[in-house]
């Protein structure tokens, strides 16, 4: 990895982001457009083309759940219920804060109720890996917080199959539907439906460059979560850290994919020295070590602060979707820490665990969008539902004030309406 002695703190994260590439866009648009069109047709097509498979059903029947179980085992089932009720607890406590609320204001009354969406749909990645984990993320939430359908849709294999862990984790979560549809084809049939795909209401999930991209263009006529890019994970990190738990804990994330982001942040040279050759020999060592090694190398970085302020500014700078704080008195460095996806305190929290176990959700946002939002939880899948009711008393008495709003902003007819029922 790279290492930087940062000098200029107010422009280093502008220089150093990696610049997402907007290529495949054209390629995308034309999918959703055949989609909307020919519907499964069109989503049988793009199967067959970017993943071999010829499929005569996109739905994953009950006797292909019934076969996924017996090809996965009673330790990896069990796996999936842990994380499964872990993460639910997380989600249970958090809806339990939202209470429905009645404001009196002057004979006005307005109601605040808390309901869930209708339909949700939750796009799980597939193709050179399998991520059961990102069912339970997705689902869950949308469970506890009471949406009434639940899709899951993964790309199959080149037989027309979907991981059947994936088909046990959506089952065991309680997704009502499951369809084999992968990449922007089954963001396509989300958003406008199709004869066997109903739309949805909202789309969730992470996904590559064709997914995200389909998901932005389909964000005017269906709801989505976010944007959420390649994965990342910046460290800060003083010289009381251990320098192989930084190695490992960058070597897990760039192991996902080559356009990985992942970084540390420290002031101690001695430490970036350290922890750039622990990388430099575990790689020797590691399976998929030629994903690794090109993450590490192309965007990836050891930034050298003058002091701690320093560090803190350029972690709430990047905004990572995973920082971990490995330094002393770690719990006072993240109360100044206002822009990450997830917060990992101390040297035994790595983010790893977070993806799979924790309690936490491991759909987070990326690309800076840490500023304005967290993970994915219950509070994606609510809405706040307002009603009000007023009487003539109560219109009256605020009768004056309507005038002045509706006279300043030229709107008469407003006022007529109110003056009307006064008569």
């Amino acid at each position: 990895m790279k290492i930087i002695h940062v000098t200029n703190v107010e422009s280093f994260a502008s220089k150093i982001i990696p610049k997402q590439p907007q290529k495949n866009k054209q390629i995308v648009e034309s999918i959703l457009k055949s989609v909307q069109k020919d519907g499964d047709a069109a989503i049988k097509k793009y199967e067959k083309k970017f993943n071999g498979a010829k499929l005569t059903s996109l739905s994953v029947s009950k006797k292909e759940i019934e076969n996924a179980y017996k090809k996965v085992s009673k330790q990896e089932v069990s796996a999936i219920k842990l994380a499964k009720n872990r993460l639910e607890k997380t989600e249970v406590t958090v809806k339990s804060i939202l209470k429905n609320k009645t404001i009196n204001l002057d004979g006005i009354k307005i109601s605040k109720k808390f309901v869930p969406l209708q339909s949700t749909g939750c796009y799980i990645p597939g193709g050179l890996a399998k991520y059961p984990s990102s069912v339970i993320m997705a689902v869950i939430p949308a469970k506890v917080a009471g949406v009434k359908r639940i899709v899951v849709t993964s790309p199959p294999n080149s037989m027309g199959k979907i991981d059947p862990l994936t088909v046990v984790a959506a089952d065991i979560c309680g997704a009502n539907e499951i369809f084999k549809v992968g990449g922007a084809q089954a963001i396509a049939g989300l958003s406008f439906g199709t004869r066997s795909i109903a739309k949805v209401d909202k789309i969730v999930g992470p996904g590559g460059v064709f997914v995200t991209n389909a998901k932005s263009l389909i964000s005017d006529k269906t709801a989505i979560d976010m944007l959420a890019g390649p994965t990342e994970l910046g460290i800060v990190a003083d010289n009381s850290a251990n320098s192989k738990y930084i190695a490992l804990d960058l070597i897990s994330q760039a192991e996902h994919s080559r356009d990985t982001f992942c970084f540390l942040i420290t002031n101690s040279e001695k430490l970036a020295k350290s922890v750039n050759q622990n990388v430099a020999n575990l790689i020797k060592k590691i399976k998929r070590a030629d994903i690794v090694k090109k993450s590490l190398k192309q965007n990836g970085f050891i930034a050298i602060c003058k002091n701690r302020s320093d560090m803190i500014k350029i972690a709430n700078d990047l905004a990572p979707e995973h920082l971990q704080i490995m330094t002393k008195n770690p719990q006072n460095l993240a109360s100044k820490i206002t822009s990450s996806g997830l917060i990992l305190i101390g040297n035994e929290t790595p983010s790893s665990a977070s993806d799979y176990i924790l309690g936490s959700n491991h759909i987070l946002p990326t690309n800076g969008f840490g500023k304005t939002r967290g993970s994915l939880s219950v509070l994606d899948f609510i809405k706040i539902d307002t009603q009000v009711h007023a009487n003539r008393a109560s219109l009256s008495k605020i009768s004056k004030y309507l005038d002045v709003f509706t006279k300043a902003e030229g709107l008469p007819n407003h006022f007529e309406a109110v003056r009307g029922r006064l008569k």
